[in-house]
């Protein structure tokens, strides 16, 4: 099968939905035409203008980012300057850019997910709830003899899942009635008669982020040529979603201990702490990024240390007075450990899809700074 960018972007989203972004981030794709075909794609955290030379000699047509390109309005693209030639080569190599920011931090088995298992934290919870994930409910009806096959496609594709408990339905038997006219091709029934067939009312939970998913699961698993189902809005809360984890160590560390533990694990060649080395660090919160307004939300979870990146004096100052620890891997030492997690999920989504195309995790380093 040939793959587009739009093909791309419709499974990544059914993982990292646009809908979980926090307001104004900078999202989606942002360079190249959802049309063009795609064998190759190339997972970064940063788009520079090494990152589009290492996509031009490995023959992606798309690039999958964390970091946006485009932030602000652009108001001139001058190729006399890095940026403008970073686009143009874009452009002119035909490579789209698409990016997964905040969503991606957010999403269960997003970065912070990532942080959280890396660092082998347990019970862990969302840090800042900031919504939960819309519900639909489905309704579909369906010839007896294929209902048992259609419960099991939309179920397979994320609907009918309450808490832990999953292919959760409900079933009402009855009558369905139709008359096939000209141009049909019914599977059931004659052209300009009236039919009767006992069918079943499926009713499901479907979540937001799975409705395309599962309405196809449902439209290939169907029997007719015209399919009969609802899709209602619902009121009520489902899965929470938010940024940062907090969770809880297996054993207590000293701060300076559990500081070179994380840098260990991350592999960064320097690392800022804020607080007593010797503080006793048992509970801890992470915020993938620039997390500093997350401070009190970290304290108010009791976490005895928070990791996160860019913290300024002042955050530094208004942790210790709070009696808050903070461990600051950097920004780019934090993220990019996200970048293959994004290509397997790729190439496991491809190969389960049968599909031509392979994702690649980039290896050159985008950090800016350099440590003495």
């Amino acid at each position: 099968m040939q793959t587009t960018v739009k093909d791309v972007i419709r499974v990544f989203e059914e993982w990292v939905s646009p809908n979980l972004a926090m307001e104004g981030d900078k999202i989606g794709l942002q360079i190249g035409n959802p049309a063009n075909l795609v064998s190759k794609i190339l997972v970064t955290l940063d788009v520079t203008e090494e990152v589009v030379d290492e996509a031009i000699q490995a023959g992606a047509q798309l690039i999958v980012a964390h970091h946006a390109i485009i932030y602000t309005s652009i108001k001139r693209i001058r190729t006399d300057s890095y940026y403008g030639r970073t686009i143009a080569r874009l452009l002119a190599n035909d490579i789209a850019v698409y990016v997964a920011h905040t969503n991606l931090d957010i999403a269960e088995g997003g970065v912070n997910d990532v942080l959280a298992e890396l660092f082998g934290l347990q019970d862990v919870e969302i840090l800042d709830r900031l919504h939960n994930l819309r519900l639909k409910k489905l309704v579909v009806f369906v010839p007896k003899d294929h209902h048992e096959q259609v419960l099991e496609a939309v179920c397979s594709a994320g609907a009918g899942w309450i808490g832990n408990y999953s292919h959760c339905t409900f079933n009402t038997s009855g009558t369905g009635t139709f008359k096939p006219e000209e141009g049909t091709n019914p599977f059931i029934g004659e052209k300009g008669k009236l039919e009767r067939v006992e069918e079943v009312r499926l009713e499901t939970i479907v979540p937001e982020t799975s409705q395309e998913a599962v309405v196809r699961a449902m439209l290939a698993a169907h029997p007719y040529e015209e399919v009969a189902y609802d899709l209602y809005p619902l009121e009520i809360m489902g899965k929470p979603y938010g940024i940062g984890r907090v969770g809880t160590l297996e054993r207590e560390y000293r701060l300076a201990e559990f500081a070179q533990y994380v840098k260990s694990k991350l592999g960064v060649p320097g690392i800022r702490i804020v607080g007593d080395r010797n503080n006793q660090i048992k509970k801890v919160a992470i915020v993938g990024g620039s997390g500093s307004e997350w401070i009190d939300a970290s304290v108010g979870h009791g976490a005895d240390v928070l990791i996160t990146a860019d913290l300024k004096y002042h955050d530094a100052q208004d942790a210790l007075f709070k009696g808050l620890s903070l461990i600051d891997p950097g920004h780019n030492g934090m993220e990019r450990i996200v970048v293959p997690v994004v290509a397997n999920f790729f190439n496991q989504k491809f190969k389960e899809l049968n599909w031509n195309t392979e994702a690649v995790s980039s290896r050159v380093l985008t950090e800016p700074f350099d440590f003495l």
